[in-house]
């Protein structure tokens, strides 16, 4: 396996892998209620899975333009990895959306109330 293989490899699942933590770490201000801190986690996670995302494009687009690439294993691995934790990225979002819709509810509910 060639270099820039690997290396694109690796910084997809590095890229991936600090956008999981950024998404877990919304998901924990979700649970703490913490709206606001969610979506700041939520852009850093996009950042991460928008760069991994970039060198798998790079290099789908390089073997497009006739450069060769050989099957790699850990290629493969780093696009599993991306494609996984992106779909993590969008569920996270969802429930981002609904308990933010559910909170402007309690609060409409809360001011009638008042």
């Amino acid at each position: 396996m060639d270099e820039k293989t690997v290396q694109s490899a690796m910084e997809i699942i590095l890229n991936a892998g600090d956008a999981r933590l950024k998404n877990k770490e919304a998901l924990e201000a979700v649970a703490q209620g913490d709206l606001a801190a969610a979506r700041e986690k939520m852009a850093e996670a996009h950042a991460k899975i928008t760069e991994a995302h970039r060198v798998q494009t790079d290099a789908i687009q390089g073997e497009a333009a006739g450069e060769k690439m050989e099957y790699s294993l850990l290629f493969t691995h780093a696009q599993d990895t991306l494609m996984t934790i992106n779909s993590e990225i969008t569920i996270t979002k969802q429930l981002v959306n609904v308990f933010e819709a559910y909170d402007a509810r309690l609060a409409a509910l809360e001011a009638k109330l008042a």
